[in-house]
């Protein structure tokens, strides 16, 4: 679409920004793309947390979304992510992934089009079920490119459309991006311990503290304590 080569344009001339996004993606990609691959969803979904929070975990909204998929409160309950003083699951990147691909397939088996399923997950389940209601009703057309929505909703596709160009031919719009390598970046090992010290698991993992957070944004203070009983962790 038009709207969409105007956004990809506007990436283009801010390369810097494009290529800090891509330099944060690299330590979640391969796990998103396993995730998405996994369940058979359209591989353009692993970018939408470059749309959502340019793949910075702790990311908020003023609507006090938070994490890469930029899950609220509400939402974040209704698909299990647990929050609290010790931890917030919408930051967890093994736990949001996995609540953000089970949200979009809920969506897209209620539209039956992936277009609406995003706009849904950008505008509001019920707003964009009223948005086809409204239209049906009219006489109109209810397709995506039919409804009146935000300038938001409409901008938050196109920026997904346009991040897919790029990446399909970045020279094409002057860019030169450093391949992504194509390998598992973390794992994630139970720790057997309820409570588990930041600064030391990060030390006997051998990896910087700030990598240690970087994989595990979901805990919010210096010590671990496990959400689920399941004392896990993700480490390089």
């Amino acid at each position: 679409s038009a709207l969409a080569r105007r956004r990809a344009r506007e990436y283009a001339a801010n390369s810097e920004y494009l290529q800090r996004m891509f330099d944060r993606s690299r330590i979640y990609l391969y796990h998103i793309v396993e995730e998405v691959e996994k369940r058979g969803l359209p591989t353009e979904l692993v970018l939408l947390p470059m749309v959502e929070s340019a793949f910075n975990p702790m990311a908020r909204s003023p609507k006090h979304a938070s994490g890469l998929w930029q899950f609220v409160p509400g939402t974040g309950k209704r698909f299990d992510l647990k929050q609290n003083s010790w931890y917030d699951g919408r930051r967890d990147i093994v736990d949001s992934t996995d609540a953000a691909l089970d949200y979009l397939t809920k969506l897209y088996k209620m539209h039956g089009d992936w277009q609406l399923a995003l706009a849904s997950y950008n505008w509001g389940e019920n707003a964009v079920i009223r948005a086809v209601a409204r239209n049906r009703k009219a006489g109109k057309p209810a397709d995506y490119s039919h409804l009146k929505m935000p300038a938001e909703t409409r901008n938050y596709v196109a920026k997904l459309q346009a991040l897919k160009n790029i990446i399909a031919e970045p020279s094409k719009y002057g860019i030169d991006l450093a391949p992504i390598p194509n390998e598992r970046y973390f794992t994630t090992v139970l720790t057997g311990r309820p409570e588990l010290d930041v600064a030391l698991a990060a030390k006997l993992a051998e990896m910087p503290v700030k990598e240690f957070k970087a994989l595990n944004p979901g805990f919010s203070r210096p010590l671990v304590r496990s959400p689920k009983g399941l004392d896990r962790a993700a480490f390089r």
